[in-house]
């Protein structure tokens, strides 16, 4: 775990208190590319009453926007929590680098913990670091 990677999932960590200040389940996601953070989400599925409103999911949206591009490529996500099925989808098909997340996710994690979807049988695999903060 590198200084930078504290540093990024710090900001993930403030995410995630947003999203437990406004009742949700306390999940924050950052995407960086570059050195820049390009995507910043807190889960916001009551306040949209989408049960597609992870943090993860809007974060890439917002990442994908700002590279004008569906593909994060040479992008890093960092996640509180270790994602679900669906993020973890959507994380492999927007060809994310790589994936830093706090902590394992027992009941619905998808990258390890419930079920693995990183496997090489996909076309793209995400390099995993996980525990960190």
């Amino acid at each position: 775990m590198s200084k930078i990677d504290r540093i990024y999932m710090s900001e993930a960590l403030k995410e995630a208190q947003k999203a437990f200040e406004e009742d949700e389940v306390p999940v924050g996601a950052i995407i960086v590319h570059k050195g820049r953070v390009i995507g910043k989400a807190h889960n916001q599925i009551k306040l949209l009453k989408d049960p597609t409103a992870h943090a993860e999911m809007i974060a890439i949206t917002q990442a994908a926007s700002y590279l004008g591009n569906e593909r994060l490529l040479n992008t890093t996500a960092y996640v509180t929590i270790e994602p679900c099925t669906m993020c973890a989808g959507a994380l492999i098909l927007a060809r994310v680098k790589r994936l830093v997340f706090g902590a394992s996710d027992p009941k619905t994690g998808a990258f390890g913990s419930r079920l693995d979807i990183n496997n090489k049988r996909l076309n793209h695999k995400i390099g995993i670091t996980k525990g960190v903060l």
